[in-house]
């Protein structure tokens, strides 16, 4: 479906197919080579014209220029209707409209041959229709002098349809854009609180590391003193029980000393892990911000996986948002439960079909993980554990967020 640029949606009826062109109340000839000024158009066109032939911005400067100085705080929409009233006038204000309609439209109006019939200039409306160039072509054809009012008021409904299509779309899109802003501050948030428990385990390690210098700094005496026991002394030097002492203390020395490299170990791997979950959670949010500008711009690229996409596990109750987002990036996306409700015998066929297999490993059975590795491995196909079952996970493996979108 083409997208029509800054379409004003209104309800204005469709104009009769034999209505005749007028302006000040005088019937216009349409002569052969001379192209109609906006003011020759019948207004039932005008509100159609100015919404979809000029931005907001363009019509704002237009405005401006005519003297209405207020029209730099001005709504869009009372913009809109403004342009629209002067669409019909014959001043100077109506002239700044028209000069400024032929000028952004220039090449699309040396694009009609002046003596074209109507299939003709039909054709070439089909043509850009189709590759979802609206503005220019509508506005050449309804000042073209050569166009009947016939096409024009096909033209004219065509573009009042994509008018509610176009906003059916966007509703949906806004829709979207709010999930998806209200699900990156929450990641945002889960950040935040992750850096927070990195950097409380960073500070308990370094508080670990200095406990273990002093365990070694004693060790090193507690050594020393027992090579200094283990020398031969005389009976007179060495009071009763004071080797089994000092060898006591310094096993007690070695386990404790022991004990502390242990927890020392354990904190670090800890420690690696929170810093591999911030990570993923970065990543995430960088996903989420991806995929929300790519809503704003309309049409920025992203990098996507090549062939479908298998989604093994899950929870059933956001398949329609996964299902809705990869549509969103063209991707196919296959889903499979688990085993939960769909049947596992479903999996080999499914991973046949896919180009990269996902599955989150906090919400999927050991058995189906299972089924699902050794399924890649005889078919040679890539997967990605995901961290969690969440939206974000999802749409960092599909932009392709931190790498590479699978492993065999």
């Amino acid at each position: 479906m083409p997208t029509l640029p800054r379409l004003k949606s209104h309800g204005a009826p469709l104009p009769p197919l034999a209505m005749p062109f007028k302006g000040s109340g005088e019937t216009v000839t349409r002569a052969a080579s001379q192209r109609l000024r906006l003011s020759d158009i019948p207004s039932t066109f005008h509100c159609s014209i100015v919404g979809t032939c000029l931005t907001t911005g363009e019509l704002r400067q237009i405005l401006i220029k005519a003297g209405q100085e207020d029209a730099r705080t001005a709504t869009d929409h009372a913009l809109h209707g403004r342009g629209v009233r002067l669409a019909g006038q014959h001043d100077q204000a109506g002239r700044l409209l028209n000069k400024a309609l032929d000028k952004r439209h220039e090449s699309s109006i040396k694009r009609l041959p002046r003596n074209a019939d109507e299939e003709e200039l039909r054709a070439i409306w089909r043509d850009c229709f189709d590759r979802g160039d609206i503005a220019g072509p509508y506005w050449a054809l309804m000042s073209h002098p050569a166009s009947p009012a016939r096409l024009l008021r096909d033209i004219f409904g065509e573009v009042h349809m994509l008018s509610h299509l176009v906003g059916s779309a966007s509703r949906l899109d806004l829709a979207r854009l709010t999930r998806l802003e209200r699900q990156l501050e929450q990641e945002k948030a889960r950040g935040a609180r992750q850096e927070m428990r990195l950097k409380a385990a960073a500070g308990e390690r370094a508080a670990f590391q200095r406990s273990a210098r002093q365990m070694e700094e004693r060790l090193i005496h507690a050594e020393a003193l027992a090579a200094a026991l283990a020398r031969p002394a005389r009976a007179e030097d060495t009071l009763p029980g004071q080797r089994e002492t000092e060898a006591s203390r310094f096993d007690a020395q070695s386990r404790r000393l022991a004990e502390a490299e242990e927890r020392g170990r354990a904190l670090q791997r800890e420690v690696e892990q929170l810093r591999d979950l911030n990570d993923a959670i970065l990543r995430e949010n960088e996903a989420l911000e991806t995929a929300i500008a790519t809503h704003l711009q309309h049409g920025a690229e992203t990098a996507r996986p090549a062939g479908p996409v298998l989604y093994v596990g899950g929870r059933r109750n956001l398949f329609e948002h996964l299902r809705a987002y990869a549509a969103s990036c063209d991707v196919t996306l296959l889903l499979h439960d688990g085993g939960m409700e769909d049947s596992t015998t479903l999996l080999p066929a499914l991973v046949g079909q896919a180009a990269t297999i996902l599955f989150p490993v906090d919400h999927i059975s050991h058995s189906a993980v299972g089924l699902v590795k050794r399924l890649c491995r005889d078919q040679g196909k890539p997967y990605l554990p995901l961290r969690s079952a969440g939206l974000a996970s999802f749409l960092a493996a599909i932009t392709g967020a931190g790498g590479a979108y699978g492993r065999t």
